[in-house]
């Protein structure tokens, strides 16, 4: 099983890119789970969302405390939150920021995880013109941690958002090209 912990602030898609993973997850014959966590329920303060993925039925329906993957949408959460707070031995942080894989490792001081950047509000801006970060990011997650392939993402995309799901593929995709990850 895969347990993935999204990092982001109300409004920026946390739980629908949680949410349109699992769906994918589902479309590709596995088993899966999406669900979020609010404190404050208000735009801009933030939000913790959970997917699960296995190849078995998923019985437990708690909270992820020790992820193998976590997602960052927003590069400022990284200052108020331990994203890696609990992360698995080998974890994969994928982080929306303008810095390196190996700043990214720095700043954590966690040898044992890797790091996986992207500037997805850069993508996000060019291509959908908006700083909406949670699509793009998925993108970026399935180059660090192919959790399920891309063509599943089409169809939980269409069902979400209608006429812009070929600019959310695209920006997915673009993001997939440009990440960078560390050893």
């Amino acid at each position: 099983m895969i347990e993935i912990r999204f990092h982001g602030r109300g409004g920026q898609g946390a739980v629908t890119s949680a949410e349109v993973l699992a769906t994918a997850a589902i479309n590709s014959g596995k088993f899966a789970q999406a669900f979020p966590s609010f404190g404050p329920e208000r735009r801009g303060a933030p939000v913790i969302a959970f997917s699960r993925i296995a190849d078995h039925k998923i019985l437990n329906r708690t909270k992820i405390y020790n992820p193998d993957i976590v997602i960052v949408l927003d590069p400022s959460i990284m200052k108020i939150v331990d994203v890696t707070s609990g992360i698995n031995d080998n974890g994969v942080v994928v982080a929306n920021t303008k810095l390196s894989p190996e700043e990214m490792k720095a700043i954590f001081k966690k040898s044992n995880i890797r790091c996986a950047t992207v500037n997805a509000t850069k993508i996000a801006l060019d291509i959908l013109k908006r700083p909406i970060t949670n699509i793009v990011m998925l993108g970026a997650l399935l180059k660090a941690n192919n959790v399920v392939d891309m063509e599943y993402f089409l169809e939980p995309l269409e069902a979400r958002f209608g006429k812009i799901a070929a600019k959310n593929m695209e920006a997915c995709k673009k993001a997939f090209e440009e990440v960078k990850i560390s050893n």
